[in-house]
């Protein structure tokens, strides 16, 4: 007999671990790192398709609002058909997974949730079902199971998970004995040969009326302001808005925190904590050294993608997303280069990367939150030339996709129609703008741009004036409910 499911993926994240490649509007989990698939979509993929042997429901996705139009486009993509909940402001997890637990129940339904972040990865998939099997088993029963990775290595960066007593007789589930934080080099040495420990992977599965008795019980503050946030919600076409005023006054907690560590060894009416073991090829993909070990390598542990050319080096990590990128003699190090920065940094020092975006930051610099191309519900632009007075875009607009009818106060356009067919408003006006062809756009008049073609709409646009930033855009009438 099958189990229902219901993957669970938590999208946050802040953009800063994988900078430059990852932007806090644009982080690592909607970017293809491994293969084709980003690794949201690999998140979902992985719990598909042959050998689940379960009943796999449609996903519920937690992300803010900078990207929900970015994760729509990708489950589309994948024809997948999932419901995805906005959270107003970042709370962390516990909160996150008590918003999935009320819609999962609130037609009556009990499903076993999955819940899994958007942005690890997993080599093993088959090894991966088979857990999945196995800890649903563990859930039937009313227990919260998390996922525990074996380790190959005395790592740092992450917290442990030392198992307890035996649950199965082939040991494949134990009770959680409890849970360590990051421990230094010596101590997680010794966790490593104990055989007892494992890396605590983020992965959980529970029904969800367990996890909110759990919470209930564990942080019943948090539960009540997630309930009477939840009440007011709201549908808006693809998406869920959770109330943000409601929301934000929501106390800030992890999964770990509020419940799990609660659940170790628990004597007490609290549900059961059990780890899985998981050997699957598991990475948090947390820094570059971490991504840099989950790529192929050459026979001198050279990691490389798109155009790379590399000679008399060892053990490098080499990234090219615009224009050739060459290494000749060094060590130990990654270079990661996109069309408008280029970063690099010693493979021992890759958590600092973020002291990097920290100082773009304090210095206002665009590239700390936003890649030069930049996506949009309607398709996505890439500012290719810029002067004090001009700014050149390269503009996508998606087959059936229209702006918003919009005014600019400080600057005119000039748009010129590369493929396909553009329908413009200007003012009081409505007409065709074919390929080859271009229009005006004086300053102060108002005026809309939409693809009626079955194509994809390319144009280059021409924007000149006093100022030309994003915000001067007054929008009167927008689809996509932007102000």
């Amino acid at each position: 007999m099958s189990i229902a499911i219901v993957p669970v993926v938590l999208c946050g994240g802040s953009g800063t671990r994988l900078w430059p490649l990852s932007r806090e509007k644009y982080p690592k989990q909607l970017l293809s790192l491994v293969n084709d698939d980003s690794l949201l979509q690999a998140t979902l993929r992985r719990v598909q398709g042959e050998g689940v042997a379960l009943q796999v429901g449609a996903p519920l996705v937690i992300c803010n609002e900078e990207y929900r139009f970015v994760i729509a486009e990708q489950l589309r993509l994948m024809g997948v058909s999932g419901r995805v909940i906005l959270e107003p402001v970042g709370k962390n997890t516990a909160p996150a997974l008590t918003v999935a637990a009320l819609e999962a129940t609130q037609d009556g339904q009990d499903p076993i949730l999955l819940v899994m972040p958007a942005d690890h990865v997993i080599v093993e998939t088959a090894i991966f079902q088979k857990a999945v099997k196995l800890a649903a088993t563990q859930a039937e029963q009313g227990n919260i199971v998390t996922f525990g990775i074996v380790p190959d290595s005395p790592e740092t960066g992450y917290g442990y998970i030392q198992k307890g007593e035996s649950l199965i007789e082939d040991n494949t589930a134990f009770k959680i004995a409890q849970f360590v934080e990051k421990p230094d080099l010596q101590t997680a040495g010794r966790y490593v040969d104990s055989g007892e420990f494992l890396w605590n992977s983020g992965l959980f599965m529970m029904r969800a009326s367990v996890w909110l008795q759990a919470m209930m019980q564990c942080r019943p503050d948090i539960l009540q302001a997630v309930q009477q946030a939840w009440e007011q919600k709201q549908d808006d076409g693809d998406f869920v808005r959770v109330d943000k005023v409601l929301f934000s006054s929501c106390p800030s907690d992890s999964i770990d925190y509020a419940v799990m560590e609660r659940v170790a060894n628990a004597e007490t009416s609290l549900p059961k904590g059990v780890v899985v073991p998981l050997a699957a090829g598991w990475s948090d993909v947390g820094a570059w050294d971490s991504y840099w070990k989950v790529l192929p390598q050459d026979d001198e542990g050279n990691a490389s993608k798109g155009d790379v050319v590399l000679t008399g080096c060892e053990n490098i990590l080499a990234l090219s997303s615009s224009r050739l990128v060459a290494c000749v003699g060094v060590s130990n190090i990654a270079v990661v280069e996109t069309s408008d920065a280029v970063l690099v940094i010693d493979k021992n020092q890759t958590q600092e990367v973020k002291k990097v975006v920290e100082l773009l930051k304090v210095q206002a610099r665009p590239e700390a939150h936003l890649h030069r191309k930049v996506h949009r519900p309607w398709g996505w632009y890439d500012s290719i030339d810029m002067g004090e007075r001009f700014q050149v875009k390269r503009i996508v607009v998606n087959p059936g996709a229209t702006l918003s009818l919009q005014m600019h106060h400080h600057r005119a356009e000039h748009w010129i129609v590369v493929t396909g067919t553009a329908e413009v408003t200007r003012g009081d006006e409505v007409f065709l703008v074919s390929e080859n062809q271009s229009t005006y756009i004086p300053l102060g008049v108002t005026h809309r741009l939409a693809n009626p073609g079955r194509l994809p709409l390319e144009m280059i646009e021409v924007q000149s004036g006093a100022y030309l930033g994003e915000d001067d855009i007054v929008r009167f009438n927008d689809q996509y409910g932007r102000s």
